[in-house]
């Protein structure tokens, strides 16, 4: 079984000095290949290092809407020129987050969908945070129309009605550890409705601990658990899921061509 880590942090504080543990940690439980994924300046650098340092993993770079107060044109220069590495397969994180609200509303939706337009230049999928904004995010996607480069909304934790309006835009579904939680149930059953061919797993490490660990510090290795999560879900096999959201994920971000 190989497994697609589609979101994870090794660039974060938590793993970045100790990433080869980590990696080996992966691989014990199957997780084979992982995208990391930058917030600003700073952690996208960590996570084009990462992806330049061991051939199984590759970058999305991109800023998080909690840092998009800090976003000016000196460091969108910086943002497209990294964009432009070859080990960068998508832009993102980027998105809205109205739960931390630790930049302005108005601040969050202008440089989401600046970045938006960038990535539709460049022509790059893109990674969706979304975050108590299911609405804005809905209507920023509709209005810039990413159908032709795609794009994956991370982290899905919304119900069947919103997974059927990302889906008419497009968009692919990640499930997090979420999906393990007992009592998400409109996450399981977003999960069940999720076509195939849209679907991808992730742990957002280290946040969302998925069930066996939950309370404890996630971490790639992880995304196994996910997998399981989903195919009892699914009423099918780990095996299964797993080879199904691997391709997908090599489809999604044009790996093969890079």
């Amino acid at each position: 079984m190989r497994i697609f880590d589609s979101h994870t942090h090794l660039n974060s504080a938590e793993f970045i000095q100790d990433v080869p543990r980590f990696l080996k940690q992966a691989r014990d439980l199957d997780v084979v290949r992982m995208a990391i994924v930058g917030s600003n300046t700073q952690m996208n650098a960590d996570a084009l290092q990462l992806a330049r340092t061991y051939p199984e993993l590759v970058a999305i770079v991109g800023w998080h809407p909690e840092d998009s107060k800090n976003y000016t044109a000196a460091t969108e220069k910086v943002l497209i020129d990294q964009l432009q590495q070859p080990e960068v397969v998508a832009l993102g994180e980027i998105g809205l987050d109205y739960h931390w609200d630790t930049s302005p509303r108005d601040t969050q939706q202008k440089i989401f969908a600046r970045q938006v337009a960038i990535a539709k230049d460049l022509n790059m999928p893109i990674s969706v945070h979304n975050r108590d904004a299911f609405a804005d995010t809905y209507r920023i996607l509709k209005e810039a129309d990413i159908r032709d480069t795609g794009g994956v909304m991370h982290s899905f934790n919304g119900d069947p009605e919103w997974l059927k309006r990302f889906l008419d835009l497009g968009m692919h579904i990640s499930y997090s550890g979420v999906a393990s939680f007992k009592n998400a149930r409109e996450v399981h059953a977003s999960v069940q409705q999720t076509p195939l061919d849209k679907l991808l797993v992730e742990t957002d490490a280290p946040y969302l601990t998925p069930e066996p660990y939950r309370g404890k510090q996630n971490q790639p290795a992880y995304t196994r658990y996910v997998v399981e999560a989903i195919a009892k879900l699914r009423e099918t096999t780990p095996a299964a899921i797993a080879a199904q959201t691997y391709q997908n994920a090599e489809e999604f971000f044009k790996i093969e061509e890079n």
